[in-house]
């Protein structure tokens, strides 16, 4: 991982866990795009390795989707530059065509030709020229691509509109490897699938890929899709990236408390911070690294706070929504007294309890409103500085 700076934009917290890559497939530095006087992208900056699976997630509007245009060559970048394999492919008076990347693409919704069938939907991305024997080539060959995604060979005599959702992504996905790309984008490729068959179809084209050795970039607003499908997420916002790193990095220590909760639900207190130990309404959390000393927001995630029978922290049930195989539970936490009493020692109070946090817990019958609950916290918490 490699990153760049850019005047005016503040760079990406890279997670040191992104260690340095010499083998790198994808490298965009600097990268500006305007429609007009619109900004859409205000300096983006990201190196993706050779046969790693990046996942761009944000917000819808937040610029995933141009990002993608400019890698695959479908847009120019107004300023900064891309390379791939080390070859400048757009900015700084260069322009390779699409069609020259390498590249291939996978839309939201699949776009495979209505009137072809399967079979010629696949065949319409090879190149027959570096085929030996013709019409029956082609066809092993759309045969070995049907494979490759799970798919009978019978299929390539249907059309489209014979599909499921499912079978038309990944015939998309096997009419964008017939092209044999180095590099895959798939622009939100799931999205319109019900959500059995979307985890289905995501693990099976995750499955290809990787046995393929494709590099892949996936854009989407699904924070559960970009953590269980890529090795490295990118986290973008408002045209720009505010974190990089693995999946468990940017989870559990998010940059800020806007990625903290876009990435999942958050338990957010006010905490006092001294030293490594910020003191809340669930009482002393360990920190690592902490921002600032004084006064913070502490972020928790919802798994982290367990009911016990011994834990130290009590609280009131409120509500509950049942969700079959677990319940989210909102509990208005008890005073908590601090060891000294309930000052810092320089005349700073620490939060007294009262507030409301969510968790989830899977025995619904444990957790009836009105109910006072044990809390326990496990792990560390992530401190946010307060703004003056």
């Amino acid at each position: 991982m490699t990153t760049h700076s850019t005047p005016g934009h503040a760079a990406p917290r890279v997670a040191p866990s992104v260690a340095p890559t010499t083998d790198t497939h994808l490298d965009i530095a600097g990268v500006t795009k305007n429609f007009g006087p619109q900004a859409v992208l205000g300096g983006i900056d990201l190196s993706v390795s050779k046969g790693g699976t990046t996942a761009i997630v944000g917000p819808s509007g937040s610029g995933k989707t141009t990002l993608l245009r400019l890698i695959a060559g479908f847009e120019h970048p107004t300023s900064g530059a891309i390379s791939l394999n080390g070859t400048l492919v757009a900015g700084n008076g260069v322009r390779v065509p699409a069609h020259k990347r390498h590249v291939g693409y996978v839309a939201q919704d699949g776009a495979l030709f209505p009137h072809l069938s399967v079979g010629q939907n696949i065949s319409f991305g090879l190149d027959v020229g570096n085929l030996d024997g013709g019409r029956r080539s082609v066809r092993g060959r759309v045969e070995e691509l049907l494979a490759m995604v799970s798919l009978d060979a019978s299929m390539a005599k249907r059309r489209p509109h014979q599909l499921s959702g499912g079978q038309q992504q990944r015939v998309a996905l096997a009419r964008a490897l017939a092209r044999e790309p180095e590099l895959m984008l798939l622009d939100e490729p799931f999205s319109a699938l019900d959500a059995g068959l979307r985890v289905a179809t995501r693990r099976a084209v995750a499955k290809v890929l990787n046995e393929a050795g494709v590099t892949t970039i996936l854009v989407t607003h699904d924070q559960a899709e970009a953590l269980s499908f890529a090795d490295q997420v990118a986290i973008m916002r408002d045209g720009t990236l505010a974190q990089i790193g693995n999946p468990f990095v940017v989870y559990t220590r998010p940059a800020d408390r806007a990625t903290a909760e876009f990435l999942g639900e958050a338990v957010i207190l006010d905490a006092w911070m001294e030293g490594s130990l910020a003191t809340c309404s669930l009482g002393g959390i360990p920190v690592r690294r902490p921002p600032a000393q004084g006064k913070v927001q502490l972020m928790l995630r919802p798994e982290q706070i367990r009911i016990a029978p011994d834990g130290p922290i009590r609280g009131v049930v409120v509500d509950t929504d049942y969700f079959g195989p677990e319940t989210t539970v909102r509990i208005k936490l008890g005073a908590y007294a601090a060891p000294d009493g309930g000052s810092s020692g320089n005349g700073h109070r620490y939060p007294g309890g009262g507030e409301v946090i969510t968790i989830r817990h899977w025995n619904a019958s444990i957790t009836k409103p009105g109910t006072e609950l044990c809390l326990r916290v496990v792990g560390e918490g992530v401190a946010f500085p307060v703004s003056a």
